[in-house]
């Protein structure tokens, strides 16, 4: 019985945290979360954001180049989607959302 009361009396003293063991835990998860959002979230909102900017920047003229990759000028715009010639005599409307990038815009073509 003496034998129990010793290991349970060392577990107690090893189980028991040193003073301010809490807070560096917190301050190690807040430095961790702001690392995290300043090389993962932010990069990423901002590429979003600048992506919204060339999707509503898309003009007739424009050459695009769609998400599934498929080549083609802007005939016109609409509201929420546009008018591409792929080919000739061939023109599809597309949602905005699938432009993956502009590869030349109608005023630069003209130079």
């Amino acid at each position: 019985m003496a034998h129990l009361a010793v290991v349970q009396s060392l577990i107690a003293q090893q189980s028991a945290p040193p003073p301010g063991a809490g807070m560096t835990q917190v301050l190690f998860l807040g430095l961790m979360f702001a690392a995290m959002y300043f090389l993962m979230i932010a990069p990423q909102r901002k590429k979003q954001k600048q992506h919204e900017a060339m999707l509503k920047a898309i003009a007739a003229g424009d050459e695009i180049v769609t998400a599934g990759g498929v080549f083609g000028q802007v005939v016109s715009v609409k509201e929420d989607r546009l008018v591409v010639r792929i080919a000739e005599n061939t023109r599809v409307e597309l949602g905005r959302s699938f432009v993956s990038t502009v590869t030349k815009k109608a005023d630069s073509a003209t130079k």
